[in-house]
């Protein structure tokens, strides 16, 4: 079993003291391919030297998150284009809205949004979108650049049935997090997995955040680490029906074909 976690803030200070046993807890637990995420200028270069330290394992994305929109300025993007140009830079991201925090202006973020996608086109990369409380404006600001980018991934799907179908719709890849796990807010998402299509579901842990609620025992110090997206894994099997070791092969198939990623031989 080969499993990729399409989103890890590996760079995230929490795994300061101990980030390489963290990758081998990963390994050991069968997630071979760790996606690390870029979230502003200077994280996405973290990640991206931090990828090319272990390449065919470690791979990063560039980009600037919604969060950060008010700090993108004429520097940002050349920056983000030279990035972009990194073998083990795999696509741009994370960007998108975020209406619920607004850390970052609406107009900023929609702004940052727009320049991110026409980097996508420009790379031929795919995006790894973020979405929270903006959800028609996304969909408009997405619908403009959509024509010319390959494929694009709703990060972290916590949304409701309209919102899923409207991502299928345009073709999204759909990525399924811990909160999957969470019997106070993710219950819903048990039953929409299952009209996620088999060629466009994949599975991250978002850590450190987004510790699954129903995992025991429960880590002393309550950081989630991508050796759990196998409990995410067996979770997404008991609510689709499907065979475990089929749920790895095609989530992982389809993050290979998504990033385009290198096979991992055993």
């Amino acid at each position: 079993m080969h499993l990729v976690d399409i989103g890890i803030n590996l760079t995230h200070d929490s795994f300061d003291h101990d980030r390489e046993d963290v990758i081998n807890r990963a390994h050991t637990a069968s997630v071979d391919t760790l996606i690390i995420t870029g979230s502003t200028v200077k994280v996405s270069r973290a990640a991206a030297e931090l990828a090319a330290s272990r390449p065919g394992h470690l791979f990063s994305t560039a980009g600037i998150h919604p969060h950060h929109a008010a700090e993108l300025d004429e520097q940002c993007i050349p920056q983000l284009r030279e990035l972009c140009k990194l073998p083990q830079v795999v696509a741009v991201g994370e960007c998108g809205l975020d209406h619920y925090r607004n850390f970052s202006s609406q107009q900023d973020q929609a702004r940052a949004f727009h320049l991110q996608l026409g980097l996508a086109q420009e790379n031929q990369l795919p995006v790894f979108l973020h979405q929270r409380d903006a959800h028609d404006t996304f969909l408009g600001i997405l619908k403009e650049h959509l024509a010319g980018i390959s494929r694009a991934v709703a990060h972290c799907f916590t949304g409701e049935r309209d919102e899923l179908n409207a991502y299928l719709d345009l073709g999204l890849y759909i990525g399924i997090t811990g909160w999957i796990c969470d019997e106070r807010r993710g219950l819903h998402l048990r039953e929409l997995v299952s009209r996620i299509p088999d060629d466009r579901l994949m599975l991250e842990t978002d850590a450190p955040y987004l510790l699954p609620r129903d995992l025991r025992p429960k880590p002393s110090n309550r950081r989630n680490e991508p050796m759990h997206l196998l409990h995410i894994l067996k979770v997404v099997a008991q609510c689709t029906g499907r065979d475990l070791d089929e749920l790895a092969d095609l989530t992982t198939e389809n993050a290979r074909r998504f990033f385009k990623l290198p096979v991992l031989q055993d």
